[in-house]
């Protein structure tokens, strides 16, 4: 387990530990980082789990290297039922996660940035069933917005 000093270190070495031009704030304050594995044909692995009783991802924050696809494995080691509401270039992907429970998912995610992913039933997202997919890299010239430097607070 890492400490919170750790945490803070590997977000900040990362590029994660502080407000950048496309989202409102820093990534999520609490649970664990892991990396995607990418395979020999480009596409990227990874298993998430909720653990019983925790009511968090984990990881709760999975870096990608670069945009494209992921395979993800989904498990459900908690006694309650939960879901999986999964962002994906052109359309969005939903697991049910019933007690006990594993789900596959193939996402495209082609752009840096922060995706998030939810469960969205009975009050999860509020109580911790949050996480972010985190894509690492530079947005191509053509699609970086032609528009002059904004004023930051």
């Amino acid at each position: 387990m890492t400490t919170m000093q750790e945490r803070s270190d590997l977000l900040d070495k990362i590029g994660l530990a502080e407000q950048n031009k496309a989202a409102l704030g820093q990534v999520l304050g609490t649970g664990s980082i892991g990396y995607a594995a990418e395979t020999s044909d480009g596409t990227m692995r990874a298993t998430i789990r909720i653990h019983p009783d925790e009511l968090t991802w984990d990881p709760s924050i999975l870096v990608m290297p670069h945009g494209g696809d992921i395979e993800l494995e989904l498990v459900n080691d908690d006694l309650n039922t939960h879901c999986a509401l999964l962002p994906s270039n052109g359309d969005r992907k939903f697991i049910w996660l019933v007690n006990h429970s594993r789900g596959r998912a193939t996402l495209n995610l082609d752009g840096p940035g922060y995706y998030w992913y939810c469960s969205p039933t009975g009050n999860d997202e509020g109580r911790g069933l949050t996480g972010a997919i985190v894509v690492l890299g530079e947005a191509p010239p053509e699609a970086r917005l032609d528009r002059p430097e904004q004023p930051r607070p």
